[in-house]
């Protein structure tokens, strides 16, 4: 078995207050290159709060999360910030693009942060990412002049530009129609099966589920 690119060690999330609510309890898993697993559970289970802890969105009340043999649990938020740029994309259901940049744009967003390409590389790398993924002839348009299923596409070129190990996804086919939705699994499928990468994907989709190496199924904070 290859090392795990993502390690949860018995990690718990609570809400504090007068009556703590656990959203996450006592949960350990291990995410490997190449994998495609996908996260199911009934509504309000606790998928997406397990993601976002995967993700370093969140971090744990107790148990640890490494990412890449770096345990992150006591990192500060901007080594935190830094490692989510470098190693995990993330997309979630809403495509949260930038309305007013346009698709190429929304792509280069996350290489000009990271600081590591020059800007020609970036706008080059962008146009590459859009056309592996169909979008060829959309490299140029806003947001509003893209149909969801193209908008989605466009955000996993995004979780794409600084060549991350992992792609995190909640609900990434959530507001899709059934053909967009099946080129969007189909998409993460390959990112893993075919890049190496490992992908990460809440859905409440049987379908989509199906089409995974590994399910977790989440069931009030736990796994089932």
């Amino acid at each position: 078995m290859t090392t795990a690119l993502l390690r949860a060690d018995h990690i718990s999330r609570k809400l504090p207050g007068d009556v703590p609510v656990t959203l996450i309890e006592d949960v350990s898993i291990d995410v490997h290159p190449g994998e495609f697993l996908a996260i199911t559970g009934p509504s309000g289970s606790g998928k997406s709060s397990l993601l976002y802890l995967l993700g370093l969105l969140d971090r744990p009340t107790t148990g640890h999360v490494w990412l890449n043999s770096t345990e992150t649990t006591d990192c500060a938020e901007d080594r935190l910030a830094d490692l989510r740029l470098t190693h995990l994309g993330f997309v979630f259901q809403s495509h949260f693009l930038l309305p007013e940049f346009t698709a190429a744009e929304n792509v280069m967003l996350p290489m000009q942060r990271l600081g590591k390409l020059s800007q020609s590389e970036i706008g080059t790398r962008a146009v590459q990412l859009l056309s592996d993924l169909g979008l060829h002839d959309q490299v140029h348009k806003l947001p509003r002049q893209l149909s969801g299923g193209q908008s989605q596409r466009v955000a996993i070129a995004r979780a794409l530009a600084n060549d991350p190990h992992i792609i995190l996804a909640d609900e990434p086919t959530g507001n899709l129609d059934t053909k967009s939705s099946g080129i969007v699994q189909d998409i993460l499928r390959s990112l893993s099966h075919q890049q190496g990468r490992a992908v990460v994907a809440v859905t409440h989709d049987p379908a989509f589920a199906q089409k995974a190496d590994r399910l977790v199924t989440i069931v009030d904070g736990k796994i089932a």
